[in-house]
C-alpha cells in the first residue's frame, strides 16, 4: 500500500511543509490529537488578536463580520452543507452535547449506539440513563469490525429508538464505521441520527446529504488543522423545521419577545451561545479553506496510505501488536508494546522530537478490553507527513523497546 504513495519531492508536499514550519524540528504524528496548524491559520488568528488589541474586542468583531460569515461558509463547504446549517461551539463534545440536549428523553426511551463510541459520548449516554431513565442499546459489531448496519436495521425494526448516535471514527483505533449505511437505515425508519465526526472532518471527504444525518459534531483542532478551543455542529433542515433546539438557549439562540415567550433564531445558530473567540472562528475558516485547497480526496489518499505504512512498519517490530481492525482503516494506527506502558514510550519519543499519542483503556473500555490492551501507542499521520518521518519514528521506537 505504501508503494502507491505519490513522490515526496512534489511541489505540493514542499508547499504544505513550508506552510508548517514546525516540520523542520518535529515529527508530528499526532494529528488525531491536535494537528500542526498551517501558516495561514496562525496568521489569521494573530491578526485578529492584534486588531482586538488595537481597537477593542467588540469593535474588532464588528469589523470582521464579513470574514466571520465567510468562516461559516467555508466550514459548510467542507461537509457539503449550507452556512445556515452550521453552529459554532467550543468543542466537538460541546457540539455533541448540544445536539443530545435537543431531545426530551423520557424514562424508557431507547438510545441506539455502537460498541466503539467515544468515551465522552458513552458517559453522556450513561448519565442520561441514570437521570432520565433511558435505555442504552449498543448494536453488535460485524465480524470484520465496526457496527453491523444489518443489526441496526433489525434493532430499529424491533423497537424504534428515540435517537441513533454513532462515532464515525473512534479515538483509539483506525476503524472507520459504516456511518452512511447506518444513515440509510435511520432515514428509512425516520429515526433521528447524530454522528460524531470529530476524527473524520479534515482527513476525508464528507457529504452530510449522503450520510443522511440530522446532526454532525466535529472539532477544529484535529485533521482539519484549525486552532484549539472551537468546534462545530451541523443541524439538518428537517431538524430546524421541527423546532429542535438545545435545552438551554441564550439570547444568541433566541430573541426574548415578551415576558413569557421567546423566538428561536431561524438557523443552526440557535445551538450557539453568544460569547465567541472570533480569532478562533476566523482561524477555523482559514483552516477549512486550506483543507479545500489541498483537496479532501488528496488528504484521505495520502494520510490513509501513510497510516497503512505505519502499520506495516510497526508489525515488523518484535513485541509490537497492531490493534487496528475493520474493513476500512483511516489515518490512525494503533499498537501495543509487550511489557511497556504506552505513555512512557510516548514521552520518550517526545523527548526525541517525535509526537504520538497514548490512549488508555478508559478511552475505549469495550474495544480495549476485547483487544486485551490497557493502553496503546497511536500514530496519526496527515498529508504533510512523509515516509521518512515514519521510518525515523519507528527506528526510535525500536531502540526504546
Amino acid at each position: 500500500m505504501a508503494g502507491t504513495l505519490s513522490p515526496e519531492s512534489t511541489a505540493d508536499l514542499l508547499r504544505w511543509r513550508a506552510d508548517t514550519p514546525s516540520c523542520a524540528r518535529l515529527i508530528h504524528l499526532n494529528n488525531a490529537g491536535a494537528a500542526l496548524v498551517p501558516r495561514p491559520v496562525h496568521e489569521t488568528v494573530n491578526r485578529h488578536l492584534e486588531l482586538e488589541d488595537t481597537i477593542g474586542g467588540y469593535e474588532a468583531g464588528e469589523v470582521a463580520r464579513p470574514a466571520i460569515v465567510g468562516s461559516y461558509q467555508a466550514v459548510a463547504e467542507v461537509i457539503g452543507a449550507q452556512a445556515r446549517n452550521i453552529a459554532l461551539v467550543q468543542s466537538s463534545t460541546a457540539a455533541f452535547a448540544q445536539a443530545m440536549s435537543a431531545f426530551d428523553f423520557k424514562p424508557g426511551d431507547l438510545l441506539l449506539t455502537s460498541r466503539s463510541d467515544y468515551a465522552s459520548n458513552q458517559i453522556m449516554y450513561l448519565s442520561l440513563a441514570q437521570r432520565r431513565g433511558i435505555e442504552i442499546v449498543r448494536a453488535p459489531d460485524a465480524p470484520e469490525g465496526g457496527i453491523d448496519a444489518d443489526a441496526v436495521r433489525s434493532l430499529v425494526a424491533r423497537r424504534r429508538p428515540s435517537l441513533v448516535a454513532l462515532t464515525w471514527i473512534p479515538t483509539n483505533s483506525g476503524l472507520v464505521q459504516p456511518a452512511q449505511a447506518v444513515g440509510e437505515v435511520c432515514a428509512a425508519a425516520e429515526v433521528p441520527y447524530l454522528v460524531d465526526a470529530c476524527q473524520a472532518v479534515g482527513q476525508m471527504p464528507i457529504d452530510v446529504a449522503r450520510l443522511q444525518c440530522d446532526f454532525l459534531a466535529a472539532t477544529a483542532r484535529k485533521f482539519l488543522r484549525g486552532p484549539r478551543g472551537l468546534g462545530f455542529l451541523y443541524v439538518s433542515d428537517r431538524m430546524l423545521e421541527t423546532g429542535a433546539h438545545p435545552l438551554l438557549v441564550d439570547m444568541h439562540g433566541a430573541t426574548w419577545t415578551a415576558p413569557d415567550s421567546f423566538l428561536l433564531t431561524p438557523d443552526a445558530r440557535r445551538f450557539e451561545y453568544w460569547e465567541f473567540s472570533y480569532a478562533l472562528v476566523l482561524g477555523l475558516g482559514a483552516a477549512a479553506r486550506y483543507a479545500i485547497e489541498v483537496g479532501l480526496e488528496m488528504a484521505r489518499e495520502r494520510a490513509w496510505e501513510l497510516a497503512g505504512y505505519v502499520r506495516s512498519r510497526l508489525a515488523e517490530l518484535p513485541g509490537v501488536r497492531v490493534l487496528d481492525r475493520g474493513p476500512e482503516l483511516c489515518a490512525i494506527a494503533t499498537a501495543t508494546v509487550e511489557g511497556r506502558r504506552a505513555e512512557e514510550l510516548k514521552l520518550s519519543l517526545r523527548a526525541r522530537g517525535i509526537n504520538l499519542s497514548s490512549p488508555e483503556r478508559e478511552d475505549a473500555v469495550i474495544d480495549m478490553d476485547e483487544k486485551g490492551a490497557t493502553s496503546a501507542l497511536r500514530a496519526s499521520p496527515h498529508y504533510y507527513n512523509t515516509r521518512e518521518e515514519i521510518d525515523t519514528a519507528v527506528e526510535a521506537l525500536s531502540q526504546l523497546i
